[in-house]
C-alpha cells in the first residue's frame, strides 16, 4: 500500500521517509503504541510486522525506557480506546512478565506500555508453577512473545511471609516456592522480616531462582533461549523510587 493511500489523522511530515528509515524509532512507538511519532501514522495497537521487527534485547530497551518515564512523570498520552478496538480481533504481545500481585506494582503502567503490548502473569511473590509455566510457553511458542521477565519487588508481603514462616490455607503451599529463596540468600545482617534490607535481597534472590526454575521446568522455553528467540530475564522494582532494575540471568 503506498504512503497515500494509507489513513492517517494527521497531515503528511516532509520528513516521513527518513523517519521510516529510522528503524529504532518505528519499532520503539510501534511498541509503545502511542499512536504517532512528528504526525507519521502508526497502528493503535502493537501488530505482529512490529513486533517480529523487534530482538529480545530491544524489547527490554523499550520496557526501560517506558520505566524511565514513568518515574521522570513523563508517561505518554494513549488512545486506550482505540488500542482496545485495534487489538480486539488478535493480540501480538512482545513479551510475557512474571509479577508480583501487589497493587503498587502494576507492570505496565509502571513500564509505560499500552493495552496488547504485553502478557502479565501475576501472582504473590512472582513463583512459577505448572500453570505459569504453560501460560509462558504459550506466550512465547505460540503466541510469539520474545521476552520473558520475571519482576519481584521491594517490601514485598509474600516474601516477608515467607521468612516468617506464615501459614493460612492455601497460602502455605504458595509461600513454601519462596522459603528456598530465604535460606540461599547470604546476609550478615538481621534475618527477619522486620528488616527491609534483608527482605529485598530476598526477593532478589527469589527472583534468581524462579529464572532458574523455569529454565529447568520448561524445556520448551529453555530451546527457545538457546536458539535466541527468546531471553529470559529478571527484574526489581523499587516501590519508593518507581525505578525498575533489569538484570540478566
Amino acid at each position: 500500500m503506498s504512503a497515500q493511500s494509507k489513513p492517517t489523522r494527521l497531515h503528511d511530515h516532509p520528513r516521513r521517509r527518513g523517519f521510516l528509515r529510522a528503524s529504532s524509532a518505528i519499532t520503539a512507538m510501534a511498541f509503545l503504541g502511542t499512536g504517532t511519532l512528528s504526525s507519521v501514522a502508526y497502528a493503535d495497537a502493537l501488530t505482529a510486522a512490529q513486533r517480529d521487527k523487534l530482538t529480545p534485547d530491544d524489547i527490554l530497551t523499550l520496557m526501560k525506557r517506558g520505566n524511565k518515564r514513568f518515574y521522570n512523570g513523563q508517561r505518554k498520552e494513549r488512545d486506550l480506546l482505540a488500542q482496545q478496538r485495534a487489538s480486539a480481533k488478535g493480540q501480538h504481545p512482545a513479551a510475557i512478565l512474571l509479577t508480583c500481585i501487589d497493587s503498587r506494582a502494576p507492570a505496565e503502567t509502571i513500564m509505560d506500555l499500552g493495552i496488547g503490548d504485553i502478557f502479565n502473569s501475576r501472582v504473590a511473590g512472582n513463583v512459577e508453577g505448572p500453570d505459569v509455566l504453560g501460560s509462558m510457553e504459550f506466550a512465547c511458542k505460540v503466541a510469539g512473545a520474545k521476552v520473558v521477565l520475571v519482576m519481584g519487588h521491594t517490601a514485598c508481603g509474600a516474601i516477608k511471609g515467607a521468612i516468617d514462616n506464615a501459614e493460612l490455607g492455601n497460602l502455605t503451599g504458595l509461600l513454601a516456592k519462596i522459603k528456598p529463596a530465604v535460606a540461599a540468600t547470604a546476609y550478615g545482617g538481621e534475618r527477619t522480616s522486620k528488616n527491609y534490607a534483608f527482605v529485598d535481597a530476598v526477593a532478589r534472590t527469589n527472583v534468581e531462582m524462579t529464572m532458574s526454575n523455569i529454565r529447568k521446568n520448561s524445556p520448551v522455553l529453555v530451546e527457545m533461549e538457546s536458539k535466541g528467540t527468546i531471553k529470559i530475564a529478571g527484574a526489581m522494582y523499587n516501590l519508593e523510587t518507581g525505578v525498575v532494575d533489569f538484570f540478566a540471568g
